[in-house]
């Protein structure tokens, strides 16, 4: 069995704090929502008791990155075009729904860039990004140091385009 550890979806926690009485080693904290990965033993106790399911079992090394074929490039590139279209046409208009609309589009896009493989955190294709990143002009307040902080600290179990 791999190793792996519990972590928690903080939309889905209902708060209902079953998983403080039966975490063995006292990870679980709902104070802050999160699950001290230092401490968790990958169990599975917590992820057992929680009634809300916001709890999942993560490996500790994620698998080398899937390879993606040029039709699902192609059909991820053509719904974050529509997301974003989305998303300017409700910038445009005026209300508290729109905004909304907006900050939607703008999360249901970075979910779908997420959970199609292309930002994993041990994929090549986030080392990739963040280099580019680094690579292009930004204006002011561009957050460089924060970039170059996640690249040092950032371990990728593949090869990248400039090596690392």
């Amino acid at each position: 069995m791999t190793k792996q550890y519990a972590v928690r979806n903080i939309r889905l926690c209902t708060k209902d704090c079953l998983c403080l009485y039966v975490c063995p080693t006292g990870a679980t904290d709902t104070e802050n929502s999160i699950i001290d990965v230092k401490k968790c033993i990958g169990c599975g106790i917590c992820r057992d008791a929680c009634p809300s399911g916001a709890i999942s079992m993560v490996p500790v090394e994620l698998p080398p990155q899937q390879g993606h074929t040029e039709a699902v490039t192609s059909a991820l590139r053509a719904i974050m075009h529509s997301k974003s279209e989305q998303e300017s046409i409700a910038a445009s208009l005026p209300g508290r729904l729109t905004a909304a609309i907006e900050r939607s589009n703008r999360i249901m896009a970075e979910d779908m860039i997420r959970e199609s493989g292309y930002m994993l955190p041990q994929s090549a294709n986030t080392r990739t990004f963040l280099e580019k990143l680094l690579d292009t002009q930004h204006g002011e307040g561009f957050p460089r140091a924060a970039v170059e902080e996640l690249l040092s600290m950032l371990q990728t179990n593949e090869k990248t385009e400039k090596g690392g």
